[in-house]
């Protein structure tokens, strides 16, 4: 038997926990392949879904959002409320992720209903108070809590630091910011950051190697789930001894790091510059010498390389490639591509233009590191078709 939360009805986080976990699965893999099949892409050997090691607590990371729950109602602090784009369901009893995530949501929004603080409102652009990140490293406990609000904050949050170093922890908070944003989009961008407690980053374990996170560098949110993808993603790159690697959007190193080791060289390229320089510094903590990594837009930098790869690793956001930069990665003629997709739609239409220029798309697995949502993880190998040139 299976439970439902019971924020299900109104929380817009989650979308399958009205159903059994293998029919979630089941609906997952049928998506993936569906949308491959209609992009005419075929032929592959399909190698299945591998479920999560668990459907409750798995997410290393949440940004959760101010508002209220109704007109009139009070602060409230969680997630969007399902078919609305304003309205806020307190996730103060929320499942996929841990209790730590709870505690600090409650003594946060606790605060704030005393501090007579509003939160930002989209429409009006009044109010302070837009969102609360908390990230914890899975393998560490490390705990890092970042406090987004518009520069018109007024409340002193020191008591509030206080509050949170105070609470009896299941991990170690390591770390309490406030992060300006003073932008009228509805979406989180540093206009600058104080450190109010401890640290502006946290780290993690993952495969034998050490991550340093920066709050806005891209990690995969599921700990235990990443270590099962990127260990695909090794695989599927096959023999890497001697070879010349291009990871592209590479976040902060991860899968550099873990195709390093017999590698002759790689070369990661990630747009945001905090994560590239958290790469760099990973690779240091790890003692890998043969990674360099260049903060840039994809498109831009590979006019910049001169280098020629043998292995391209592709983990691009949920967009998936610019048309131009796929052309350039064509252009490369690299004999093996893995392409990391957290959407379907993306990876098939990508994958299609690869097998119209000379690839083929040959193993497929698919990942669920995030169980009770819409969304799938893939990984893909891609082959250059014996006898095709660039």
């Amino acid at each position: 038997m299976f439970e439902i939360c019971d924020l299900f009805i109104t929380c817009g986080g989650c979308r399958h926990q009205n159903i059994p976990y293998s029919e979630e699965l089941a609906l997952k893999r049928e998506t993936v392949l569906s949308l491959l099949r209609d992009a005419g892409v075929g032929g592959f050997e399909f190698l299945g879904i591998e479920g999560a090691a668990s459907t409750e607590g798995y997410r290393n990371k949440m940004e959760f959002s101010f508002g209220d729950e109704g007109k009139g109602s009070e602060l409230a602090l969680g997630m969007r409320k399902r078919g609305s784009f304003y309205e806020v369901v307190t996730s103060d009893r929320c499942r996929i992720v841990d209790a730590d995530f709870r505690r600090i949501l409650s003594a946060v929004l606790n605060f704030f209903r005393d501090s007579g603080e509003t939160f930002y409102h989209k429409r009006r652009h009044t109010g302070a108070l837009r969102h609360l990140i908390v990230r914890k490293g899975k393998n560490t406990g490390e705990i890092l809590v970042n406090l987004v609000a518009a520069g018109s904050l007024m409340t002193d949050l020191r008591p509030l630091a206080e509050i949170l170093r105070a609470l009896p922890l299941d991990g170690s908070l390591v770390g309490f910011l406030r992060t300006v944003n003073d932008s009228v989009a509805d979406a989180v961008k540093c206009d600058g950051m104080e450190i109010l407690f401890g640290r502006d980053y946290f780290y993690e374990k993952l495969l034998g190697l050490t991550f340093k996170i920066s709050p806005f560098s891209f990690f995969q949110t599921n700990s235990d789930g990443a270590a099962r993808l990127y260990t695909t993603a090794r695989e599927f790159a096959g023999e890497t001894r001697g070879q010349n690697i291009f990871d592209l959007y590479c976040g902060t190193g991860t899968i550099a790091q873990i195709l390093s080791p017999s590698a002759k060289s790689v070369t990661g390229v990630e747009l945001v510059a905090e994560a590239a320089d958290a790469a760099r510094e990973n690779a240091g903590l790890n003692k890998i010498e043969n990674c360099r990594f260049i903060a840039g837009d994809v498109l831009k930098v590979l006019d910049e390389l001169e280098q020629k790869p043998d292995i391209i690793v592709l983990d691009p956001p949920r967009e998936g490639l610019n048309p131009k930069a796929l052309a350039k990665i064509i252009a490369y003629g690299a004999p093996t591509v893995v392409y990391i997709s957290c959407k379907p739609a993306s990876l098939a239409r990508d994958a299609k233009v690869f097998e119209e220029n000379g690839y083929r798309l040959e193993k497929l697995k698919c990942h669920d590191l995030f169980p009770r949502t819409a969304h799938i993880e893939s990984v893909a190998l891609i082959k250059k078709k014996t006898g095709v040139f660039p």
